[in-house]
């Protein structure tokens, strides 16, 4: 029974990251957010809208805001900005204006105030976002860049 479990154990770890030292949640949670964080600018400009990001240690919620409320809500009415969880490992670090952000949030706030604004002219808050995973030190960042644009930087691996 013990050579069973431990068999389990291994086959996950060599699942989440192969032999080849590829972390394939971290890849493939970067690339998403990216193309959301892509998306999400565009659809600003195309329906000239203020949407933002808002993140929390594990996960990201896209959200809009509502003139006649005054207030950010949740997207509704497009599946692809729902809010998602990160997989077990990843967790999010945030900059704004080359500020660090405190992302953990009370369990019952109904505030949806995004750290994270993407305007209707497809201008963005300054940023530095960060998927990592800690054991092994893994990261990958997206950053905004000085024409408005949102880049992916390399991923960054740091032996302990």
């Amino acid at each position: 029974m013990v050579v069973v479990i431990i068999a389990v154990i291994t086959a996950g770890a060599l699942l989440s990251v192969s032999v080849t030292g590829r972390d394939r949640d971290l890849e493939r949670e970067s690339q998403r957010l990216l193309a959301l964080l892509q998306y999400t600018q565009e659809q600003a400009q195309l329906r000239t809208r203020e949407f933002g990001l808002l993140c929390d240690t594990n996960r990201f919620q896209f959200v809009e805001y509502d003139p006649r409320k005054d207030l950010w809500v949740a997207v509704a009415q497009d599946d692809a900005l729902r809010g998602r969880e990160l997989p077990d490992g990843l967790n999010l670090s945030l900059t704004v204006e080359a500020r660090p952000v405190v992302l953990v949030r009370p369990p019952d706030s109904k505030d949806l105030t995004p750290q994270i604004m993407i305007y209707s002219n497809g201008d963005l808050t300054p940023f530095q976002l960060t998927v990592e995973r800690k054991d092994p030190q893994r990261s990958v960042t997206l950053a905004s860049n000085d024409e408005g644009k949102i880049e992916a930087q390399p991923l960054k691996e740091s032996r302990t």
